[in-house]
């Protein structure tokens, strides 16, 4: 008798990120451009910063609780892998077939660390800084006027590095695209992805009331520290 020729799974679509990441990469995004272009721009445009800048902290207090609590692929366990599992999906970078990751894969994983780090610092450091002329960080008084200098120097010079982690995570998701055949956009706007592997791994989906409830507590938070 004939052997049967087997065939490749079909992709099918299945839940990666809920709704609470989704929003906060988003708005992170955009707020990171505002941020950016009302710095840039100076003069009145400096207070839509600074409200931009508060904004991000707060966004970034919520991101670290939804690291623990969050559904499955926002945990920062299900992706923060050390350094020989990373090792190990450097050497298949180039590979354009490889095994599926239902979220981040450990390269991307610590990349999303890395910006994440790299926001926190930009962030805390801005509530200190002072342009020399009349604009001043929430919490500029809290520290002398040497230290509020070294954060400021901080604050400008960091801008950099993330601009630099930002154009490199543009250029992986096009990577991913082009090379890899691997949508990274379209889950993070649907929050489902074309699974192509054997049975993904169970995800637990979190509240969206208990996001809800983060959230108001994160912007509290920031609220209170910054008035």
């Amino acid at each position: 008798m004939a052997r049967r020729k087997s065939h490749p799974p079909r992709p099918r679509s299945v839940f990666i990120w809920d709704l609470p990441t989704r929003l906060f990469h988003w708005i992170l995004v955009c707020l990171v451009a505002l941020a950016y272009v009302a710095g840039d721009l100076g003069g009145n445009w400096m207070v839509t910063h600074l409200r931009a800048g508060e904004a991000i902290l707060a966004l970034l207090l919520f991101r670290l609780v939804w690291g623990f609590l969050g559904s499955t692929p926002s945990r920062f366990v299900s992706f923060v892998r050390g350094p020989r599992a990373v090792l190990r999906y450097v050497r298949t970078l180039f590979v354009r077939s490889t095994t599926p990751h239902p979220g981040h894969n450990p390269l991307g994983g610590w990349s999303v660390l890395a910006m994440l780090a790299l926001l926190f610092v930009q962030a805390v450091t801005g509530l200190f800084a002072n342009d020399d002329i009349f604009v001043t960080g929430p919490l500029y008084a809290w520290v002398s006027k040497a230290a509020s200098d070294r954060l400021t120097k901080i604050h400008l010079f960091n801008r950099w590095l993330l601009a630099a982690t930002g154009g490199v995570h543009i250029a992986a998701v096009f990577f991913y695209l082009f090379y890899k055949r691997e949508n990274l956009i379209l889950p993070m706007i649907t929050g489902k992805k074309r699974w192509r592997g054997a049975a993904p791994p169970p995800i637990r989906r979190a509240s969206r009331l208990l996001a809800l409830l983060v959230a108001l507590a994160s912007f509290g938070a920031v609220w209170l520290l910054v008035r």
